[in-house]
This record gives C-alpha cells, structure tokens and sequence, in this order.
C-alpha cells in the first residue's frame, strides 16, 4: 500500500519503518503522474516496504531527506537511514531501486 504524505512528517514515516521508498514529486510534473500508478503497483508487490509519495513543494522538510534537484525523485531509506536515490521516469530503473534495498 502507498501512502500520500499529508503533512511533513517523512523522517518520522522513516523512523518508524524498516525500508521505506518514496517518490518526490508535484502536481505540475507530467513525469511524476506517468509514474505514480508503477509506484503504486511496485508497492503492491513489495508489501514488505512502506512506499511513501511526498508532494516536494509543499513538504520541505521532507524534501530535505534526499537531494531534489529533479522530478521524480525516488529515494529508499533503511533502518531510519538514507540509502540511495535515483531520478528516473524508467519502471526498469525505479525496480533496480527498489530490488537493491534488500
């Protein structure tokens, strides 16, 4: 299941959490609707991970946790720890993230 961050509140989301895979994203980015619905299936077959989709301008705290410099972002976290990144708008790319977090 994916969550829609509300508020900003991801380190605590991060804390809480064994792995944790986000997508930073925006209501204006074309690339960041295109992939929303693959993050939502990737968290389907991952239900052992918290997926997380954080709208980065209105959550700027939460968009300090990964550097987002580019739309989407996709950031994993471990153990309440930054794991690795990557900007992508490629299913391939976002399940090697996501598969390396094991």
């Amino acid at each position: 299941m994916t969550q829609e961050l509300d508020q900003d509140n991801l380190q605590e989301i991060i804390n809480n959490n064994d792995t944790v895979v986000v997508q930073f994203s925006a209501t204006w980015c074309g690339n960041c609707r295109i992939m929303k619905p693959k993050f939502k299936k990737l968290a389907s077959e991952n239900e052992n991970k918290k997926f997380v989709i954080v709208d980065a301008e209105k959550f700027p705290e939460s968009r300090k946790l990964a550097t987002v410099d580019n739309l989407p972002t996709f950031a994993t976290y471990k153990n309440g720890a930054f794991v690795s990144q990557t900007q992508t708008n490629k299913m391939d790319v976002l399940k090697e993230l996501v598969d390396n977090l094991n």
